[in-house]
C-alpha cells in the first residue's frame, strides 16, 4: 500500500476512534469518498485488505491502524 494511502487511512482510523471510541469498526471503504474518483486507489485499498490480509469487512479501526502502522 502506497505511503499516501496508509497515512490516510490511519489518520482517518484515529478520527473513528476519537469519534466513536476503542472498539468501533470500519471496512476499507472508509477511507474513500462515498463516489468512486480514484479506482485504482480503491482496488489498492480492497487488495490490501481482502486478498493479501484477508480480513473480514469489518475489522476494529485499532487493529486496521496498528496493522498500517507496522508496515503490514
Amino acid at each position: 500500500m502506497r505511503q499516501s494511502l496508509r497515512a490516510k487511512a490511519i489518520g482517518i482510523c484515529n478520527d473513528k476512534i476519537d469519534k466513536k471510541g476503542e472498539t468501533v469498526g470500519l471496512s476499507f471503504y472508509a477511507f474513500f469518498a462515498n463516489k468512486n474518483d480514484d479506482p485504482e486507489l480503491l482496488m489498492e485499498a480492497a487488495e490490501w485488505w481482502i486478498k493479501t490480509h484477508e480480513l473480514d469487512h469489518f475489522e476494529k479501526a485499532t487493529k486496521i491502524r496498528d496493522m498500517i502502522r507496522s508496515g503490514a
